[in-house]
């Protein structure tokens, strides 16, 4: 391993870009830290621990909500809004042709991705900020109407700087900009965490820290294996004869990942798990006695673990199918190579390949959507047993950091083989 960072260090435009991308996250840090004027953030923290709904929009923000930053909203509007382009492009033909264009289609619908990030970042700032006004924990100070448009502008810029940031850094090409955004906010809990940890910490929890570091190692190591996991389904491409010259013969073969719908059901599913209480927020207090009843009955619905738990493993699970069949379509694949003279050994081109694959995908996709809804419910199923509100295994998390830095590590292996090529 040593000889494989002298190796980076060695190489100066490699060595440089990592000198970037980390100055980049030290920035990034830096600005998650600055507070906007006229909030009271103490009160904001403590309103964050006894709100649970509220806490984990905050852990999937980095923290920055807990500060009210200027960067609060983090690439969360640029991540939806890539999600919408995504599914548009299976039901939209023009959208779909532009993704077929290549990179010249791709810059168009990255465009368009930005464009619609910048609404969306208003909306979302919008609702969480009257969602904190609604509570009675005093956070803003005079929030006029001036004040509140101020606001809404200055996180939307701050989403909108990240996102070009995560840009800066995927045209090094050491890694996806936005992953290691996700990935720097991610690492950057664990110290408090830790903190956390150390201070409330007696002897009575020594067992409970061990096992938390067993559960921990194994679940890296599930991450790291399903992750990497695929089923190789071996491809043959005929020979064809082109004036004297034979082309084809050639044995070759098609990946079907584990996980290949990555983090996106469990985003999915999170938004659905949170939007209900969070609308039941805004109708706590109202007016009328039934509206008020049916919102704090839909909130203590939802903040039950087990109801909780278990239908965010059915979303997740749910969403890995669908997702799944969206990206990955054994009908197109098959007519692709059929028309490209491929085809899987003992199963005839066309209809039958589809089918064929289409029972493969479904037996991968059980075992990688058992994976991602077990991921998910993994910090419940944890602090169920030990008790312990500090030490929560973020499975989602994990999946995060292990996708970021296996991506990261394989890029830059590909820029060392690159170079080693140029150099014969």
């Amino acid at each position: 391993m040593w000889e494989r960072l002298k190796q980076v260090w060695a190489i100066e435009d490699l060595r440089k870009s990592i000198l970037f991308v980390i100055a980049i996250l030290v920035l990034v840090r830096f600005v998650a830290h600055v507070p906007i004027p006229g909030i009271d953030v103490d009160a904001l923290q403590r309103f964050i621990s006894q709100n649970q709904i509220i806490g984990l929009l905050n852990i999937f923000s980095g923290g920055t909500l807990e500060n009210f930053s200027i960067v609060m909203m983090g690439v969360g509007p640029y991540i939806t809004a890539s999600i919408i382009f995504q599914l548009l492009g299976m039901i939209v033909p023009a959208i779909e042709e532009l993704q077929k264009e290549g990179e010249s289609g791709q810059q168009r619908i990255n465009q368009w991705t930005r464009m619609a990030t910048v609404p969306l970042a208003l909306l979302q700032s919008f609702g969480t900020i009257n969602l904190l006004r609604q509570s009675q924990a005093n956070i803003f100070v005079d929030l006029t109407t001036f004040k509140l448009i101020a606001i809404m502008i200055t996180v939307t810029a701050g989403s909108m700087f990240l996102v070009w940031l995560g840009e800066l850094i995927s045209e090094k090409s050491v890694g996806n900009g936005i992953s290691i955004l996700i990935f720097a906010n991610i690492i950057a809990s664990l110290p408090t965490v830790i903190q956390r940890t150390v201070l409330t910490f007696d002897q009575s929890q020594a067992m409970q820290l061990i096992a938390f570091g067993v559960v921990a190692v194994v679940t890296i190591l599930g991450v790291v294996f399903i992750t990497q996991g695929q089923r190789i389904i071996p491809i043959q491409y005929a020979r064809q004869m082109r004036g004297s010259r034979m082309f084809g013969g050639v044995s070759t073969h098609l990946p079907i990942k584990v996980n290949m719908a990555g983090v996106i059901p469990i985003i999915f599913a999170i938004s659905l798990v949170l939007f209900p209480p969070l609308i039941a927020q805004f109708f706590v207090r109202a007016q009328t006695a039934w509206i008020s009843g049916v919102a704090q009955w839909v909130i203590d619905i939802f903040n039950d673990r087990l109801i909780y738990g278990v239908l965010y493993f059915v979303l997740v699970f749910g969403f890995t199918f669908f997702y799944t069949s969206i990206i990955f379509q054994p009908e197109k694949v098959a007519e692709n190579l059929q028309k490209q003279g491929g085809f899987v050994p003992g199963i005839r081109p066309g209809t039958e390949t589809a089918h064929y694959l289409s029972r493969v995908t479904n037996r991968v996709m059980l075992a990688g959507a058992l994976f991602l809804a077990t991921i998910a419910v993994l910090p419940l199923v944890v602090q169920e047993f030990t008790g312990s509100g500090t030490l929560l295994i973020g499975g989602t998390s994990l999946l995060i950091v292990v996708s970021v830095v296996i991506e990261t590590l394989n890029k830059i292996e590909s820029q060392i083989t690159m170079r080693e090529y140029d150099k014969l």
